[in-house]
């Protein structure tokens, strides 16, 4: 379930950390007021797990890592096939004066995405990762609807715990052997 490499157990929490700390970061968009404590919160101990994976990859650096060049290449692929498809509907979406829905493809293009992520650095967890952001970013818009509420603050408010949760379990795992 987990990376079979310190480092890349490591790297895998500050991904994930920087990622969250965005997420929360995205949602301080018009949230409710009362959100805005928890959101920073996140946000700080997002950063936090980021620090801690840089520092734990940083140490175990030259102890192994499942990228060679084919998962280097494949990855690379995986990301700029996401890149391409989150810009792309992005301006589709500004184009449509629909705007108010790019955090929500964007969070959507990012779940999927993790999918083949997964596969390629064989690592099962990050399904988990991947189907809980797919929901939120599906989840959010009806939810932002229902309750007046702007759909970034929604999805960085649901994405950022997944993503924060994910990251603090791949540093624990990476802490613990």
């Amino acid at each position: 379930m987990t990376p079979e490499h310190v480092r890349d157990a490591a790297a895998l929490a500050a991904v994930f950390g920087f990622f969250a700390m965005a997420w929360f970061g995205w949602a301080q968009e018009q949230p409710p007021s009362r959100w805005l404590w928890p959101l920073r919160a996140g946000s700080i101990l997002s950063g936090l797990v980021l620090i801690g994976g840089v520092l734990l990859a940083w140490r175990y650096w030259s102890d192994g890592t499942v990228f060679d060049e084919r998962v280097g290449q494949t990855f690379g692929i995986v990301v700029g096939v996401e890149f391409a498809a989150a810009g792309l509907g992005a301006g589709l979406l500004a184009w449509r004066k629909r705007a108010e829905l790019i955090s929500a493809w964007i969070a959507f293009v990012v779940g999927v995405h993790l999918f083949p992520v997964a596969a390629v650095l064989e690592i099962p967890s990050v399904h988990v990762t991947g189907a809980l952001i797919t929901a939120a970013s599906i989840g959010a818009v009806f939810l932002a609807r229902a309750k007046g509420i702007t759909p970034s603050a929604v999805v960085g408010a649901m994405v950022g715990p997944v993503l924060l949760v994910s990251a603090a379990v791949s540093l624990a795992d990476a802490l613990t052997r």
